[in-house]
Formats: structure tokens, C-alpha cells, sequence
């Protein structure tokens, strides 16, 4: 099972690891694309679980020697794992138990924080904490607490993690009403009017105050022209509402056509907000890399994950300065379905394997997506968000089958 470095003696093997560890570092000393921010991140690893009956063996790592590639990584990276609320620790759970026959040198940090358990200030310092010193995270979706805190938007604005990168795309398996879709949602996570800046100034009115800053609107302006050039992405277009908003999304969409000018390479365009929404559903092929403020990002990105399947199958991760966060890109709890496992693990299973890309482990990366494109595609086991009767477990077991072929 030792794939293509089969032939590798361990000697070999130990070389080929310094020459790619080595490139790395001599690369990240000359530049910084937006895939490795948050790089100072190390993560995580899982207990076995027996839930899925017969244990499945994957055999899929590219070296001889599992403890030879930890020992080459100075151990195994600590991820922050936080399950979340509703069906999110079943999700979680599937991807735990993934990464455990996968055998990564991952460890996971899990911290239970809820609804419920938000109430507890320490419990949630002592999650931002973990995740700083971690540097990467993994996290279902915390509901609104009946204080009406927002406990993710807390999240962001707490560990600054600025960019939130959603990809939409089309799964042969999944029957939709278009096809080829494959697009980017990049949205500024920390401002707008998601800044939770409101108050009743006399009885009876509310003021909700909407913050762009041109910091942060070239900041994350510049992120996405970043991702496009480094993801061969052709073209960026920025969201907006500026024939209302003259000021505030005027300031956002000019600071984007003025990081445009650095990348003639990329072609950029502007679409008002509502014009966006419609011509998603009449021609979502025409997007490639869409950036805009953050109450538009998630209007388009739930939109978008609708064209191609739902909530179940949408990854995301959101990037600071020195941490990465992986998290399911359509953000909802489903609570009426918590303990049932019924829930569709692909979008959770797919934000870790970007996590394990982000973490430089590529290759298990690499064929955990495809094991989860594979399952889409064949539709060999489907839940019931797509169409079948499959349960978490039955979906969860599915992936490591796949992964056992692909080895």
C-alpha cells in the first residue's frame, strides 16, 4: 500500500521529504500567497470510533513509514476542533473517524462549546485561546445564544480571520438545473453590517450601523485578487449595492478597482448585489471569483450553495493573518435532526481536506476530496438532503471505501 513511493528505500524516502520540506520554507521566505496564511497553524488527532461496524483499513499516505513522516513533521499537528450545535458533532464525528483510518498525523484539540455552553465566558476564551495557540481550527456552527449573541460573528471578529473563501461547484451526481458551476465566494468577514452595531435610539426605532473601512475593504480586495492569480482563477468580479449605498459600498468597490490595477492578468468586473442574485440563477457559469462585503457573502454564497446540491455538499474556510479556520460553507445547524445522524457529512469532510492541504499534507488532501467526489458522483450513497436514505454513518463508511480503492 505504499502507493507510487513503494519503491522508495527509507533512506530515500527521508530524502525526499527534506527536499520537499526544504523548497517549502525557501518558498514561503520569498512569498506569501493567501493559501498560506494562518501557516503558523498546526493540528490534529482522533479517537477510533465503532460505530461503523467492520473496521475499514486505508492504506493511502505516500510513505513507507507513517511515524517517519510525523518524525520528519516534528510530531503531529493540534488542530482546535469545535463540533458545534445541531447535527455538528455528528459531522464532526465523521470526519474523526476518517482522519483515524487515514492514519494522518493529525490530533485534534476538541473543545464542546454550544448554545448553552456559551453562556460560560470562560469556555469561550478558552476556545479562542486554543484556537490562537493552534494557529488551525475545524468548527461546526454555534447557534444564536437567547441573549442574542452571535457567537460566530465573535468568532471572527475575535481571531480577525478576515476572509472567508466558499467554493460552489457542480457534482455529476448530484442532478441540479445547471451544471459546470465552479465559482468562489470570498467575503470580508469582519465589517458591514455585520459589525452587530445596533441600538433603539428612542422607543420604537432601531439604527443598524453599516462600517466599511478602506483598510479592510483593500485588504480583502487584495486577498481575493491574490487567490485568483494563485488558483489560475481568470477572472474577479466585486459585489456591491453603490447606486444605494454611494459611500459605504462606493469605498468597497473602489478599493477593489484599485487592487484590480496590480493584476492586469485577472479580468475584473462589478455587478450590483441584486443583479448578482439573478443572474446566478439564470447563468452561474459566467462567475469565477466573486469578492464583496459580508452581509452580500452570505446571501451569495447560500444562493450559490443551493445551485449545486445544498448545505451538505459546500465547504468554506476563513483565513487571518496567522490562523485558518475550516468550517461547512452554508452555515446551519439543523437542529431538529440533531442525534439522528441523518445529516450529510460531505461539506464538513471536504473543509477538513482543505485543512490538510492548508497543513501541507497534499496528498491526503488530494484523495480525500476525490473519495468524497467519488461518493457524489456515483451516487452510490446518498443522504437524504440529495435525493436517498443513506445516514451519516452509511455516507462516512462510503468515503473510506473510496479511500481504500483510490490507495
Amino acid at each position: 500500500g505504499g502507493g507510487r513511493y513503494a519503491e522508495y528505500g527509507e533512506f530515500q524516502t527521508v530524502q525526499h521529504y527534506f527536499k520537499q520540506i526544504n523548497l517549502s520554507v525557501m518558498l514561503r521566505s520569498f512569498v506569501r500567497p493567501a493559501s498560506t496564511i494562518g501557516q503558523k497553524a498546526v493540528s490534529s488527532t482522533a479517537t477510533p470510533r465503532t460505530r461503523y461496524g467492520g473496521k475499514t483499513t486505508v492504506t493511502l499516505i505516500p510513505v513507507r513509514n507513517m511515524a517517519l513522516l510525523t518524525a520528519l513533521r516534528g510530531g503531529p499537528d493540534t488542530v482546535t476542533l469545535i463540533p458545534g450545535d445541531g447535527v455538528g458533532p455528528e459531522l464532526a464525528e465523521s470526519v474523526t473517524t476518517i482522519f483515524k483510518e487515514m492514519a494522518v498525523p493529525v490530533q485534534f484539540e476538541e473543545i464542546q462549546l454550544n448554545r448553552e455552553l456559551m453562556k460560560d465566558e470562560g469556555a469561550f476564551e478558552y476556545a479562542i485561546k486554543s484556537l490562537k495557540r493552534n494557529g488551525v481550527g475545524l468548527k461546526g456552527v454555534i447557534n444564536r445564544s437567547a441573549d442574542f449573541r452571535h457567537h460566530n460573528l465573535e468568532f471572527r471578529g475575535g481571531l480577525d480571520v478576515y476572509a472567508n473563501v466558499v467554493r460552489c461547484m457542480s457534482f455529476e451526481g448530484i442532478k441540479t438545473h445547471h451544471t459546470g458551476i465552479d465559482l468562489i465566494a470570498i467575503r470580508e468577514n469582519t465589517e458591514g453590517e455585520y459589525s452587530s452595531l445596533e441600538h433603539e435610539s428612542v422607543p420604537g426605532v432601531v439604527e443598524s450601523l453599516k462600517i466599511i473601512t478602506r483598510e479592510k475593504s483593500m485588504r480583502i480586495a487584495k486577498f481575493a485578487f491574490d487567490y485568483a492569480r494563485e488558483h489560475n482563477r481568470k477572472k474577479v468580479t466585486c459585489i456591491h449595492k453603490a447606486n444605494i449605498m454611494k459611500l459605504s459600498d462606493g469605498l468597497f468597490k473602489a478599493c477593489c478597482k484599485e487592487v484590480s490595477e496590480d493584476y492586469p492578468m485577472i479580468t475584473y468586473e462589478e455587478q450590483i448585489v441584486d443583479n448578482t442574485c439573478q443572474q446566478l440563477v439564470i447563468n452561474p457559469q459566467q462567475f469565477d471569483v466573486m469578492v464583496m462585503p459580508n452581509l452580500y457573502g452570505n446571501l451569495v454564497s447560500n444562493l450559490a450553495a443551493g445551485l449545486v446540491g445544498g448545505a451538505g455538499v459546500v465547504p468554506s474556510k476563513s483565513y487571518g493573518e496567522n490562523i485558518a479556520v475550516f468550517e461547512p460553507g452554508a452555515r446551519h445547524t439543523w437542529m431538529e435532526m440533531k442525534g439522528m445522524y441523518v445529516a450529510n457529512p460531505a461539506a464538513m469532510v471536504l473543509s477538513s481536506a482543505f485543512m490538510l492541504k492548508h497543513l501541507q499534507l497534499n496528498e491526503a488532501g488530494d484523495l480525500l476530496i476525490k473519495a468524497v467526489n467519488n461518493v457524489l458522483n456515483k451516487r452510490s450513497c446518498m443522504t437524504i438532503d440529495l435525493g436517498g436514505q443513506a445516514s451519516t454513518l452509511d455516507m462516512t463508511k462510503a468515503i473510506l471505501m473510496e479511500l481504500d480503492a483510490l490507495a
